[in-house]
This record gives structure tokens, C-alpha cells and sequence, in this order.
């Protein structure tokens, strides 16, 4: 059980980071707005074009195939993240958190095809909202995800020599969820910490306030400071 939906993962060098994958409602705002770009490219080109005839259409046609397929991947190889996806916060990486290259962005853009089935991206929607990062079929096969721009936390951000001993046995998954959400406590409104810790309240027994202090005590003993 884990109490959302963040991912931590050790860089070789040992430091640990965490990832927050982005859900399919910013997903399609992000898409759509580069959608929109692309089609103001595309009339930009169309207007240049218009006055060339027969010759115009064919480079029409060529610079629409290459405006689809590759506007996504010059952007995520050089900057990891499209117009659309840095309005809105996102990047995209592989799924050991390292930034996409060439190949990875080549196949998770060339499978929208199939995420695009039967229609509107259903296949793709359906996949992303059954998966446990949100991934749709071309992050499946390209080996990666989109997530949200956030800053490393720190230990910093809870102060652990205040919470009282609290004794509870966790397996390692849980321990590390229960450390996160205490690092990640202050950026938290004191509504949404609730929320999170009452969806341990089957292992707490307890809800509300006392489940987010209980939490937090329970990090503190984790990492020694209790």
C-alpha cells in the first residue's frame, strides 16, 4: 500500500530521488496546447506555401509528416520537455529517472499511433489511467514516463527530533512511503496530509490529525531521530 503515487528511486551514485508521474488530466492540457501549436505552424506553412502550386502541396505534405512526428522529439531530447509539457510542469524521463534520449523519444512518440486506436487516443487514455505511473503504450514500450518538475526535497522539511516513538512493523516499501510523506509534510496542507495518512488507517487505526502524527512519529523512529 502506498500513500500516493510517488516513485523513489537510487541514482548509482547512491542519492535518492523521487519522481511524481503526471495523471492524464495535465496530460491532455499539455497535449492539447501543443496541438495548438503545432497547428499554428502548419498554417504559418500553408500561408508560405500557398502560392507555389502543385510543388507547394508536396512540401505541404512533407512538413506536416515532420511537424507530427518529430515537433515532440526535438523537444524532449534537447530540453526534455515540449512547449506544452513546461507550461504545465512536466518532463519526460526514463523510468530509472535519467532524461529521455533519441531512441526513447523515437518510440514512445512513434507508438501514439497505437495509443491513438480505435479513435482520440483511447487506447492510450484507457492504458494510461490502468497503469500505476500513468503511463500510455508508447511509455510502456519506450521505457519511460512523464512527470512533474520538482525540486529534490530534503530531510529538512520535517523536523524529526519532535515526534514521539511510535513502534509499527513495515515492510521496506512502506517504510520508504511513510519517510516521503513526512519530508514532503510542509509543502502539504494540513487537509491533504490527512488525506494521505487516512489511507493508512487499517494499519493506524486511527484517522485525521492523529494518523498524520502518528505518521510522522513513525519516520522519526525509521530514521533514528525518535
Amino acid at each position: 500500500m502506498k500513500i500516493d503515487n510517488q516513485i523513489n528511486l537510487e541514482t548509482p551514485e547512491g542519492i535518492d530521488i523521487q519522481l511524481t508521474p503526471a495523471g492524464i488530466g495535465v496530460r491532455t492540457l499539455s497535449f492539447i496546447y501543443d496541438l495548438l501549436i503545432r497547428l499554428v505552424i502548419m498554417l504559418a506553412v500553408g500561408i508560405a506555401l500557398s502560392f507555389a502550386g502543385n510543388m507547394g502541396i508536396g512540401l505541404m505534405l512533407i512538413a506536416a509528416f515532420l511537424v507530427e512526428w518529430f515537433y515532440p522529439v526535438i523537444f524532449e531530447i534537447t530540453k526534455g520537455q515540449t512547449p506544452g509539457k513546461k507550461s504545465f510542469g512536466l518532463t519526460v524521463v526514463y523510468d530509472n529517472g535519467l532524461p529521455v534520449t533519441l531512441a526513447g523519444s523515437l518510440i514512445r512518440n512513434l507508438f501514439r499511433a497505437v495509443d491513438f486506436l480505435p479513435s482520440f487516443y483511447l487506447l492510450g487514455g484507457i492504458c494510461l489511467l490502468l497503469s500505476k505511473h500513468n503511463k500510455r503504450v508508447g511509455d510502456y514500450i519506450g521505457g519511460t514516463m512523464v512527470v512533474y518538475n520538482e525540486a529534490p526535497l530534503r530531510m529538512s522539511y520535517f523536523n524529526f527530533e519532535k515526534q514521539k516513538n511510535v513502534e509499527l512493523q513495515l515492510d521496506p516499501e512502506m517504510q520508504k512511503s511513510i519517510i516521503a510523506f513526512a519530508e514532503r509534510s510542509k509543502t502539504l496542507s494540513a487537509q491533504r496530509q490527512q488525506e494521505l495518512a487516512n489511507i493508512l488507517s487499517p494499519i493506524l487505526n486511527v484517522q485525521g490529525p492523529e494518523a498524520v502524527s502518528q505518521l510522522k512519529s513513525i519516520a522519526a523512529n525509521l530514521v533514528g531521530k525518535a
